[in-house]
């Protein structure tokens, strides 16, 4: 039985079509939804694809003021229960026009907001920019991000478009960890064990070991 519809926001940072950052972001939303709706809840979805709003993200930026259609953009991701967010890498961080579109959101309307965060790129090289850029920036904004980001690589993608074998366990896993913190229910431990430390901290680890 339902408990009433939760609000989903998806966004897309590619820039070409058709776009793999498009593709990622499709295949995480439709294990979302599958893993709310195994739960009983029925799923409002609005996808926005920032490609389409470049020009109004920069006269935000210049004016202060957002056109019609980036409020509305802007309304949808500050009002859901939970946020997929994913961008292409480039040079070893977030596309300029997805942190373009955070900037025009306020900096408290994602407090604790549940967000995955996902990014593609030309080379499984790249994976960990999710982690110090993406989670950082979701973690400056208090939103809570789910422990398993998605990163996909050119060749994590099989001749028809579909997630290979790692990769579409790698969204099972994360859709099911942003579905647990849409509901309110905790996030398995499993999943929590493979959060990444950061480099300071591994670092910081070594340093007092040798005294």
């Amino acid at each position: 039985m339902s408990d009433g519809a939760l609000h989903l926001a998806v966004v897309a940072a590619g820039l070409s079509v058709p776009s793999s950052t498009r593709l990622l972001a499709d295949r995480i939303t439709d294990a979302t939804i599958r893993q709310l709706r195994y739960g009983g809840r029925e799923v409002d979805l609005q996808v926005i694809e920032l490609r389409d709003l470049a020009r109004e993200i920069a006269d935000n930026l210049v004016t202060g003021f957002p056109p019609p259609a980036l409020r509305a953009a802007i309304e949808a991701v500050t009002a859901a229960d939970g946020l997929i967010a994913v961008t292409p890498i480039f040079s070893a961080s977030y596309s300029g026009l997805f942190k373009s579109f955070v900037d025009v959101i306020d900096k408290d309307a994602l407090t604790g907001a549940p967000v995955l965060v996902a990014a593609t790129g030309g080379t499984a090289r790249h994976s960990l920019a999710l982690e110090h850029a993406m989670r950082p920036l979701f973690a400056y904004l208090r939103a809570v991000v789910a422990p398993t980001a998605v990163y996909a690589a050119s060749e994590d993608w099989g001749s028809t478009g579909d997630a290979s074998g790692g990769l579409a366990a790698r969204i099972a896993r994360a859709a099911g960890e942003l579905a647990d913190l849409m509901t309110g229910r905790p996030v398995p431990a499993r999943a929590t064990a493979e959060t990444v430390v950061p480099f300071e901290e591994q670092l910081a680890a070594l340093a007092v070991g040798r005294r």
